[in-house]
């Protein structure tokens, strides 16, 4: 695939909404895109997307999950005030980039607005000179009070209204690369196992609510209980205010969970795969929790051994994010390489430091 149809794929993932809890639109459009390239495809009941490519190795074969969560941070409808609109976090979201934003009031119909921020001086004394914290913007539609009332109810979801943007070179910025950039991964990975023998089972999964309850990746990795489970995500690029000890240089390879979420065996053979390869890719240390779906992929029923590969992204959880397309393609390859090198026996797969 070239880096045109990958932009023009993932500028169309960027467009559909689908922050957390609230997915059914870019699930139907992920069901239609995954149909023709999968053996089958599927929902789970809180709504992931399943889309299984069927190994030719001898039964009972062993099973692999990719897991790429299609949820985004976004924001709720809270109260209604006559022409205006209180709303609440979903997601993790940076209330100092938030004022003067564009979004989409996602209500009987899509209702363009703007974030606005009361006047500093008419703020709580506390809170004057400070970010706007997210309970006391207010989204102005333009519309009058009893239509406004017609169309949208409390509850409602609003995401972002900024167009997703190509920039120099190989980059994309817009809001919702965390995680459809992941999501365009798995598709693309879809794509090159067509018409190539692998020997396990690949379960290909867009989870739900990732940003919020992690509760796709537990569900569908309990539904499907694979051997081995990779999460692709986002992680932090360098940037303003993110230098070299706190993320990875944009456009200069992958990364590679390392820490106590992620399966040693596993970690092994993704770094000496890139290195055969030669992708570009750097070891990211995890010492906690990765903040990733595999936080549950590794805990769901007896345990699952886990990896986490990751793009880097610049200025994350803001309407502004951006990735290295390069990259993209860059964790497509090494995934799908993985799926067809694994072997029907495992004598590697275990807990060795």
């Amino acid at each position: 695939m070239s880096l045109d149809t990958l932009r023009d794929r993932l500028q169309t993932l960027l467009r559909l909404p689908g922050p957390s809890g609230r997915e059914t639109t870019i699930a139907d459009h992920l069901a239609r895109l995954w149909g023709p390239l999968a053996d089958e495809v599927r929902r789970s009941p809180l709504g992931s997307v399943h889309a299984l490519k069927g190994g030719q190795g001898p039964d009972p074969r062993p099973k692999v999950l990719l897991a790429a969560h299609m949820d985004t941070i976004g924001l709720i409808v809270s109260h209604i005030e006559g022409e205006f609109l209180r709303v609440q976090p979903i997601g993790g979201l940076d209330p100092r980039v938030l004022p003067g934003q564009p979004v989409v009031v996602q209500g009987r119909e899509p209702i363009p607005g703007l974030l606005v921020a009361p006047p500093d001086h008419l703020l709580p004394p506390d809170l004057r000179g400070k970010p706007v914290p997210v309970g006391h913007l207010l989204v102005d539609t333009g519309l009058p009070a009893r239509r406004l009332r017609r169309l949208v109810q409390v509850g409602a979801p609003i995401t972002f209204g900024t167009a997703p943007t190509s920039l120099e070179g190989d980059l994309l910025r817009g809001p919702g690369l965390d995680n459809r950039a992941s999501v365009a991964v798995l598709t693309e990975v879809l794509e090159a196992l067509r018409g190539r023998p692998h020997r396990w089972d690949a379960v290909f999964v867009a989870t739900v609510q990732e940003e919020e309850t992690l509760g796709g990746a537990l569900t569908s990795a309990f539904a499907e209980r694979p051997q081995v489970a990779v999460a692709v995500d986002v992680t932090f690029a360098t940037g303003p205010g993110v230098g070299e000890d706190k993320g990875f240089p944009l456009g200069e390879g992958i990364t590679l969970g390392w820490g106590p979420n992620i399966h040693p065996a596993l970690h092994r053979r993704f770094k000496a795969l890139a290195e055969a390869l030669e992708i570009p890719h750097q070891v990211e240390y995890l010492p906690t929790h990765s903040g990733t779906d595999a936080m549950a992929l590794q805990v769901t029923a007896e345990g699952m051994p886990s990896m986490v590969v990751s793009i880097p992204l610049r200025y994350m959880h803001t309407p502004v994010e951006t990735v290295s397309l390069k990259d993209v393609r860059r964790a497509a390859r090494l995934l799908a390489e993985f799926v067809l090198t694994l072997e029907a026996e495992t004598p590697w797969l275990t807990w060795e430091e």
